[in-house]
């Protein structure tokens, strides 16, 4: 007699293979009996299956298993409104360049283009945001299109999509009628470099009165040989914000990002910069900030980005870390530069400025002063997922990373509400460490319900909604556009009370002095193995906006910064002119 094994266990074994160890969703009467299977597989000890109660929840959650992890994350939906929610996800990995699957559930084969009860032609749906994308036609070949979409969204960076007719996972098949490339897969590495390219590089360095260091996440785990270069070339650095966490905050060279969730160093010198050596980064706001007539020299890993932001003079498709070290050992150490020192003074100057605004006791409660709570209990490798709104743009520039930590948000889509389902993922893959969702209330209200989901696995995560009851990013680009502001409120919700309804801590700030006890309570809380919400208060300032500083006597009469420093206490504040001036 032929042994047999229900297709959808054997679809499970192989995600399995692949080191999968979770997946989210919700069930639906279209992929129940795909969920029967995953009750099994859990109930024998093999893949967990986290309950969320919003299928964008998990299909976010499953993005970011991807950022933090770098290992496949999966979530699965029903047919129709199942499948609506979980394209957001799909987008938002393909935007940043995450391999995630996405197991999609359809009506049974006989049911099949009928119009039948929430059936939707899935497959295009789905056909501009996944690399790979498939409906599954038998019950034998279900294991095998599972296999095959890993390995695409591995190989491409990208998300892929497979959906399922509900009849197929309950269906025997022969139990050696399946198997996984997992143990022969291996991710392409890019090579060095060549000597004459790192030669070319750097000529055009040497000759070049103020070049820049631009990284981006592909520099990730090349940190030394980063920061080396920087040292030894003169080279200022300066990153795109979802390399927030790769150079430690204390670089005396480090200039933040650049744009408008960004850094003044980073801006000032963007505007100046006549060299710039751009490596790991698909920096999607080139074309505006860079200087169209600096030199350019690019490093990826992928060939396709190679000259894509700006026009290149050298062009590398190499590995990171391989190219930074060949540029080292290759490189002469360049004499001190004005340049440099001027921009290490002005980095100075911000540092002290963030600091100043931390500390700061008198007025209204503003948000950097959480950020210095954030700071002062944050573990040495800490993993904080970040929202989107205000609160990306205060943490690049306030949370001083160690280098161990993580920071990760969704970049180029841009998906509020991101923050939480982050924060879960991160927590059920380092049940060790410390992990901080930091949202503001705009993005917090949209996934709130899923602190059912950090109380129902006991998920110590600090929770930190930053509320000033409005859209506050879209209050200053309504300013910027000189409209007044019109659809931003969003009333006073106690996010506090909306945690306890939902089984987790919750702690209302109001005021600066109670700031420090909110902070240690959320910290003994986690130290138990609990959730914890803080909602804090925090007056509708706005952040000192570096994309248009009014600093520069050249540019704004003296009546109007004087308005400017002001309005941000930026009395303190020196531009990068006036440190060239010094150096």
């Amino acid at each position: 007699m032929v042994e047999t094994i229900k297709s959808g266990i054997a679809m499970l074994k192989t995600l399995e293979s692949w080191d999968v160890d979770h997946i989210y969703g919700i069930p639906g009467g279209s992929i129940n009996s795909l969920v029967y299977a995953l009750r099994d597989e859990e109930t024998a000890g093999h893949i967990r299956y986290i309950h969320v109660r919003h299928e964008e929840v998990g299909a976010l959650a499953a993005v970011s298993d991807g950022r933090v992890t770098g290992k496949i994350g999966v979530a699965f939906g029903s047919a129709g409104p199942g499948a609506t929610h979980l394209y957001q996800g799909v987008y938002d990995a393909k935007m940043d360049k995450v391999p995630t699957l996405f197991i999609v559930g359809q009506v049974g084969q006989a049911q099949m283009n009928m119009d039948f009860f929430q059936e939707q032609d899935e497959a295009q749906l789905f056909g501009d945001g996944a690399v790979y994308n498939r409906t599954v036609m038998t019950a034998e070949s279900l294991p095998h299109v599972v296999d095959e979409a890993v390995r695409q969204a591995y190989v491409n960076h990208e998300p892929a999509v497979v959906v399922i007719p509900n009849d197929l996972a309950d269906k025997e098949i022969p139990a050696d009628g399946y198997y996984s490339a997992a143990a022969n897969f291996r991710k392409a590495e890019a090579p060095a470099p060549t000597d004459e390219q790192v030669d070319d590089a750097l000529t055009l360095i040497k000759q070049a009165k103020k070049p820049i260091l631009y990284i981006g996440q592909g520099v990730r785990g090349a940190a030394d040989e980063a920061m080396e270069l920087s040292q030894k070339l003169q080279l200022p650095i300066a990153y795109a914000a979802l390399a927030k966490d790769v150079i430690p905050y204390d670089f005396p060279a480090l200039l933040g990002s650049a744009m408008r969730v960004a850094s003044k160093p980073a801006n000032e010198a963007m505007a100046e910069t006549d060299l710039i050596l751009f490596v790991g980064s698909n920096f999607p706001f080139a074309e505006i900030l860079f200087n169209p007539n600096a030199k350019f020299i690019q490093i990826d890993s992928n060939p396709a980005v190679l000259g894509k932001r700006h026009k290149t003079e050298v062009a590398m498709w190499a590995d990171a870390k391989k190219a930074l070290r060949k540029l080292n050992n290759h490189a002469e150490k360049a004499a001190d530069s004005d340049w440099y020192r001027a921009n290490i003074a002005n980095a100075d100057n911000w540092r002290d400025y963030n600091e100043q605004m931390m500390n700061k006791t008198d007025g209204e409660l503003r948000f950097e002063p959480v950020f210095k709570e954030i700071n002062r209990i944050a573990t040495d490798d800490a993993l904080f997922s970040i929202d989107v709104g205000d609160v990306t743009q205060n943490s690049v520039r306030l949370i001083k990373n160690t280098g161990k930590q993580r920071w990760y948000t969704s970049g180029l889509f841009a998906t509020m509400g991101s923050g939480l389902p982050g924060a879960i993922a991160a927590q059920l893959s380092f049940p060790d460490k410390q992990v901080f969702s930091l949202a503001g209330d705009g993005a917090e209200s949209m996934v709130m319900q899923d602190l059912i989901t950090e109380n129902l696995y006991h998920l110590p995560i600090i929770n930190v909604v930053f509320k000033n009851e409005e859209l506050g990013f879209i209050v200053d680009e309504q300013e910027d556009d000189e409209q007044r502001r019109f659809g931003v409120s969003l009333g006073n919700v106690d996010f506090s009370k909306v945690a306890e309804a939902h089984g987790v801590t919750g702690i209302s700030v109001t005021k600066q002095s109670e700031l420090q006890k909110a902070f240690d309570e959320a910290l003994e809380i986690t130290k138990r193995g609990e959730p914890v919400l803080i909602d804090v208060q925090i007056t509708g300032e706005r952040p000192i906006p570096v994309e248009k500083l009014e600093l520069d006597p050249d540019k704004f009469t003296d009546e109007a910064i004087s308005r400017f420093r002001k309005r941000y206490y930026a009395q303190e504040l020196k531009t990068l002119k006036e440190f060239e001036k010094e150096s």
